[in-house]
């Protein structure tokens, strides 16, 4: 019974000394990273290195902002737009504040968007990455002016736009007015197309609401990565609204595709490659403006 008891607490004598197994682990807790998809799990330094793409079931991970411009802004190139830029409380919402600036903290960013200048392989473009680490992505009036003003520059320097998308919409602690950028940068989108110039929309997961209703829609060419989520409404409201059973793939990026509405999936380890040929193909493009 005494052995019994001294098992039960977990405790073992080693040289006169005992261990407590209970004791909180000296280990990092970021050291290991389990797979949402497949429940495999990694060193979180192995997962990193495959481009936080799953070895195992090909998951693609999210990415930070400043991971996506490390794969893919040539290195050394990359110029940010607008950081000054700081979110108010119009509505004055309880705790909203204290909650972006913890996000800003987490992750570096003044926002949910981080924009700038670089080049791809070379070739010069005008770059909006969300980060879904920041308030879940979500678009409020920061995050819709710096992308409007990203926009223009890359209008006014006659260059492709590129953005990478995740969100989960529209912004509810700012309530119109985080709506309205939804046609602002619709409206910036136009007037770059109206010269002629590239916008590529790269939707990656999840891409769902307001953002997937306007700017990541509208691209000359719309891709996303591997089973992305993109969608407007949520699942469970679009089947209680029409009554109907959807189908297991709905809203991912290969339904989205099989039904036209994305133009390719390119899988993450082929993006910087891919989107680099179709600017190179565009990279002449651009007319006057009459």
């Amino acid at each position: 019974m005494a052995i019994r008891n001294l098992l039960s607490l977990n405790k073992k004598k080693q040289k006169g000394v005992i261990v407590d197994r209970n004791k909180e682990s000296s280990f990092p807790a970021d050291l290991m990273t389990k797979c949402p998809e497949c429940k495999k799990i990694y060193l979180t330094k192995e997962l990193e290195n495959n481009l936080k793409v799953c070895p195992h079931c090909d998951y693609h991970n999210k990415m930070t902002a400043w991971e996506r411009v490390s794969i893919f802004i040539d290195e050394g190139t990359f110029e940010s737009f607008d950081g000054n830029l700081r979110t108010s409380n119009p509505l004055k919402f309880p705790s909203y504040l204290e909650k972006v600036e913890i996000d800003a903290l987490k992750t570096g960013l003044n926002e949910a968007v981080l924009t700038g200048i670089g080049n791809v392989k070379g070739e010069q473009v005008v770059v909006a990455i969300m980060d879904s680490h920041f308030r879940m992505g979500s678009m409020g009036s920061v995050v819709g002016e710096k992308i409007t003003r990203a926009i223009e520059k890359a209008t006014e320097l006659k260059l492709p736009f590129i953005i990478f998308t995740a969100s989960g919409g529209a912004r509810m602690q700012e309530g119109v007015i985080s709506l309205m950028q939804m046609a602002k940068t619709s409206v910036a989108l136009k007037r770059h197309s109206d010269l002629g110039l590239l916008f590529i929309s790269v939707m990656t997961h999840p891409t769902t609401g307001g953002v997937s209703a306007s700017f990541a829609s509208l691209g000359d060419l719309n891709i996303s990565e591997p089973q992305a989520l993109i969608g407007f409404a949520g699942r469970r409201v679009i089947e209680q609204t029409v009554r109907e059973k959807l189908p297991d793939d709905f809203q991912t990026a290969e339904f989205l595709l099989a039904h036209g509405q994305l133009d390719a999936i390119f899988h993450r380890k082929e993006m910087r490659d891919k989107i680099a040929t179709l600017v190179k193909m565009h990279s002449k493009g651009g007319v006057s403006h009459v």
